[in-house]
């Protein structure tokens, strides 16, 4: 029997937008490899893959190129298709257990809220040619965490009209480029676009583990502990964030879009 793999939007309310997310419920083991061509065929930002534990379930995420440590959007994703397929009710807790930890997700009116590790960014001279394979002329700041590259630019329209070289940017030692400003049109707090070439992605239409970084980031700098995010690529997605101590908890809604057998 093949196994069930499930398509789904996260970070949004409504189909074809948001961050799309391929989840597979294993029912046997599945080595590295036949792991990473599945998510080679799926050919979204990540493929969410989960096999039951005794304290919930083990979670890894794939690229179309490499096994990724943390990924928000197809957690979100696999937390909505473990509730709606029956796996958990709608009250219980979804638990993962990944290469960042354990990482916790509760339906909370309408939402899914994630309990995940904060990843604040140092301070960090800004690689050269980072500017021109961004194609933005000027950085307000320039930061750096585990994973990750932080860049804030002057303006949400600065944002909106870039268009990087993603092979320049490839050659960039980061798993990520986060490019952020505040926002001022009223609807959120701060808008951010994330571009990760050099593991497959060239971008991500919408990125929770980004916001382990934006959160801390704004919220330090706008001295609020409860934020709204809005990742504004061509699909768009709308985030909520919440700070406390070296958590961050990311909420989002979802939708699935696509369901189907696995015939190998």
């Amino acid at each position: 029997m093949g196994e069930t793999i499930i398509q789904v939007d996260a970070f949004t309310d409504k189909p074809f937008t948001g961050n799309p997310a391929a989840v597979c419920i294993l029912s046997e083991p599945r080595d590295d490899a036949w792991l990473q061509k599945v998510a080679a065929e799926m050919n979204v930002s990540e493929t969410a893959f989960l096999a039951k534990s005794k304290d919930g379930f083990d979670l890894r995420w794939f690229t179309p190129t490499v096994e990724v440590d943390l990924c928000g959007h197809a957690t979100l994703a696999s937390a909505h298709v473990l509730w709606g397929k029956g796996y958990l009710s709608s009250g219980e807790q979804a638990r993962f257990h990944t290469k960042s930890g354990l990482l916790t997700a509760d339906f909370r009116d309408g939402w899914i809220e994630m309990n995940f590790p904060a990843e604040p960014e140092k301070s960090a001279e800004a690689p050269a040619n980072l500017a021109k394979a961004l194609g933005i002329e000027t950085m307000l700041y320039t930061g750096k965490n585990r994973f990750d590259i932080i860049v804030e630019v002057p303006s949400e329209e600065t944002i909106r009209r870039m268009t990087p070289d993603f092979t320049l940017l490839s050659t960039i030692d980061a798993r990520g480029i986060i490019v952020t400003s505040r926002s001022v049109a009223g609807y959120c707090d701060f808008v951010s676009r994330f571009f990760a070439p050099r593991v497959g992605v060239n971008e991500d239409p919408v990125t929770g583990s980004s916001h382990c970084c934006l959160g801390p980031y704004w919220g330090k700098r706008l001295e609020k502990k409860e934020l709204i995010a809005r990742q504004i690529s061509p699909r768009g997605g709308v985030l909520r964030v919440r700070l406390g101590g070296d958590r961050v908890c990311i909420s989002g809604q979802a939708i699935t879009v696509m369901e189907g057998k696995l015939d190998v």
